[in-house]
């Protein structure tokens, strides 16, 4: 009987903690990978399935060391860059404003369009 309940608790255990960290990396992968391909209809798609907002991921998530409005600039993703500057808070943008530049004269434009 013993047994049993050591087997079933361990089990029990094992399982609510995988899938908590690939969840989160998933998201991360895809989001990074649609930036990087300039893919917004899939971008706007994957994250209204999963009912997430950019500006509540904003913060947690780094492609390549980078977060996510400075990564579009570098992949020189104008239309999922422009999308993620749109539905930021106004404070974030300009935030960022100078690595935007530094990256994409685009997507600065558009950044400072937004802050002003």
């Amino acid at each position: 009987m013993k047994n049993i309940l050591l087997v079933t608790s361990l089990l029990a255990a094992s399982v609510s903690f995988a899938p908590q960290a690939s969840a989160n990396d998933s998201i991360s992968l895809r989001v990074c990978e649609y930036v990087s391909v300039n893919d917004k209809r899939r971008l706007r798609s994957f994250l209204k399935d999963r009912k997430l907002k950019i500006r509540s991921i904003f913060d947690g998530l780094q492609c390549n060391g980078q977060n996510l409005l400075e990564f579009a600039a570098a992949s020189n993703a104008l239309d999922t860059g422009e999308l993620i500057i749109n539905k930021l808070p106004v404070k974030t943008v300009a935030a960022n404003l100078d690595v935007i530049k530094k990256h994409s004269a685009h997507l600065g434009g558009v950044a400072e369009a937004r802050v002003k």
